[in-house]
């Protein structure tokens, strides 16, 4: 199967972004070249690269070490953050915070339709 070096620079640039992180940053957190950072983001001499290379990189920008290795061979790595236990309290607060709107929202309407009811 071919490698698909270009999905592997679309997931890095999104993923820089989400994290406001520059290429500087990421090359020092992965310790890796600058210029691997900037290949590899930019798809520039798309090449075999070193596992350690890439797992490094996942690991800097907060992914499992081999979800570079599974895009770069054209599978679904899915969500690296389904089992982070912040990420679950946070979809708890928004369902919560989902709930008590609905409430207002309605305490709002009984108030405008003139019922004293709370």
């Amino acid at each position: 199967m071919a490698k698909d070096w270009a999905a592997v620079s679309e997931v890095i640039k999104q993923r820089l972004s989400e994290l406001e992180m520059t290429q500087q940053e990421l090359a020092h957190r992965a310790g890796v070249a600058p210029m691997t950072v900037r290949e590899l983001q930019n798809n520039l001499r798309p090449r075999k690269r070193n596992a350690r290379t890439l797992a490094a990189v996942s690991q800097a920008l907060g992914w499992p070490s081999g979800y570079l290795s599974e895009v770069l061979e054209g599978k679904e790595p899915g969500d690296p953050d389904q089992d982070d236990p912040v990420m679950k309290e946070l979809e708890q607060i928004k369902e919560t915070l989902s709930a008590i709107t609905a409430r207002l929202d309605a305490v709002e309407r009984r108030q405008a339709g003139g019922d004293e009811r709370t």
